[in-house]
């Protein structure tokens, strides 16, 4: 099913997201539900609090491409936690599915190790770098209440896009 994004100004998107202690079929309903509201979306990633469920969980899938490490898996992380980010940092556009038709520039690490839950409650532990890294960041920062519009480089490299233009 197709969920509702919530967008900028919604209360859900500004709290910090509560800890899942036990996996439900609730939760498993709520995955699928956000892959596919994802997919349908045209998005890269999304956060449980993006389709107004105030629950530590994100999804993150990028189109298979050999240049991108990572890509064409469907990540799901329950309860993530990013660790070890590099000091090397890279400055890209970004864009959100809860604000929509706007980009702009963010400065986040090139690598982070991944650690949380997969959705059979395996502990998983992998490293992310790259677009994967990037989209990672961006959706734990939704877990915490935190938008990409917090973090821009400057006020005015923030930019309106096309509906059809992806920003990573």
């Amino acid at each position: 099913m197709i969920r509702k994004i919530r967008t900028i100004g919604d209360p859900v998107l500004r709290k910090k997201a509560k800890k899942v202690e036990k996996l439900t079929k609730d939760h498993q309903k709520l995955i699928d539900d956000m892959i596919e509201t994802m997919r349908a979306s045209d998005g890269i990633g999304l956060a449980a609090p993006q389709v107004g469920v105030p629950e530590r969980i994100i999804v993150v899938e990028l189109e298979q491409d050999d240049k991108i490490p990572g890509s064409g898996v469907t990540y799901t992380i329950i309860n993530p936690e990013l660790n070890h980010p590099s000091t090397d940092k890279d400055d890209k556009p970004e864009g959100c599915l809860s604000i929509p038709g706007w980009a702009g520039e963010v400065t986040r690490p090139l690598r982070v190790t991944v650690k949380g839950m997969d959705r059979q409650g395996n502990r998983v532990k992998f490293e992310a770098e790259g677009a994967i890294a990037r989209a990672f960041q961006h959706e734990v920062d939704h877990l915490d209440g935190v938008l990409y519009v917090d973090k821009l480089i400057a006020p005015d490299r923030v930019w309106r896009v096309e509906d059809k233009e992806k920003v990573g």
